[in-house]
């Protein structure tokens, strides 16, 4: 796969398409729930495993409407095309118990999604537990942790989520993280589901140990939202527009055409990379109004979660019990 970062399944595969690659070993549909475009991406074989950089399985991205300018119906609409999605990757029956990981740091507010996203979640494992009888039936027991980060906690992230895992044993874990996209249109308007677990700290370049169905021994659904963009994608975009705008007021004859021309996305991002000074390499960068994003992006996923794991429940009784 070419060498510019991304953690999204369907923008990998577009990347080898553009890079003119042979794809075999992958099947992409596209499909739409009302305002919310859906892109089904499988990985089928290890040759396909390779090229694209991520492990055989199903990732589903959605796009959804720009969470700054969405109104009430398309926010609506896109936790219930989540809550389709998510029931499409997982068998539930009224006692599957699931555990809710919201990976990452939540003083960082770009690596907050997954501590937000657990902070907005109908947490009822102790209430089966406890009061049966005040409970509705179509309540699923649901537990949630945010382990935090190495940094916070001096473990690491795995060894907590597989002692939890051990202790209470869940019949299935949805990890939630925020990932990194090559495109800023991405950020925030892009949810991508997998049913192949999940590295923490993907999203900010720092990936652990995955948590995965083999590392935890059960079914591991992994939620994602590109909250962040490598600051070499940014700098590649601004040449290739660079480039084009050069490549319109030059000969096409000239040998200047032909070397501009030549570049392919992964060379140029390459070129990005080493012209960028060895302090700035590693940079990521997020949109000012990240505040606001993680709060929307956050709403949306939980409540997506909330509807897919609770039978007979709305957006209304959701709002009552999580307010």
């Amino acid at each position: 796969m070419p060498n510019i970062r991304t953690d999204l399944a369907s923008e990998a595969y577009e990347l080898l398409a553009e890079a003119a690659q042979e794809i075999a070993g992958v099947d992409v549909c596209k499909d739409k729930h009302d305002s919310v475009q859906i892109t089904r991406v499988e990985i089928k074989t290890e040759e396909a495993q390779a090229k694209m950089g991520k492990p055989i399985g199903n990732y589903i991205t959605m796009e959804i409407p720009d969470t700054k300018t969405a109104d009430q119906e398309e926010f609506n609409s896109a936790c219930h095309a989540l809550s389709d999605e998510i029931k499409k990757l997982v068998n539930l029956n009224e006692k599957t118990n699931i555990l809710v990981v919201g990976l990452g740091n939540w003083n960082v507010t770009p690596d907050a999604l997954g501590p937000q996203v657990v902070s907005k979640l109908m947490v009822t494992r102790h209430l089966l537990e406890y009061i049966p009888e005040h409970v509705e039936e179509g309540i699923r027991p649901v537990c949630a942790i945010s382990p935090g980060v190495l940094g916070i906690t001096g473990m690491e992230t795995g060894e907590i989520i597989r002692g939890v895992v051990d202790k209470i044993k869940p019949d299935l874990v949805i990890a939630v993280d925020a990932l990194a996209a090559r495109s800023m249109n991405r950020i925030s308007t892009t949810i991508q589901l997998c049913d192949t677990g999940i590295a923490p700290g993907a999203g900010v370049g720092n990936k652990r140990k995955a948590l995965n169905e083999e590392t935890l021994g059960i079914p591991v659904i992994a939620i994602g939202v590109p909250t962040v963009i490598d600051a070499a994608t940014i700098t590649a975009d601004t040449l290739q527009t660079v480039m084009n705008e050069m490549l319109n007021s030059v000969q096409k004859e000239s040998e200047f055409y032909r070397q501009l021309s030549s570049l392919d996305r992964d060379e140029q991002y390459t070129l990005a990379k080493e012209a960028l000074s060895s302090n700035m390499k590693d940079f990521i960068v997020t949109p000012k109004e990240v505040d606001h994003m993680i709060d929307k992006i956050s709403k949306i996923v939980a409540n997506g979660i909330n509807l897919a794991l609770h039978e007979n429940i709305n957006l209304n009784d959701i709002e009552a019990y999580v307010s």
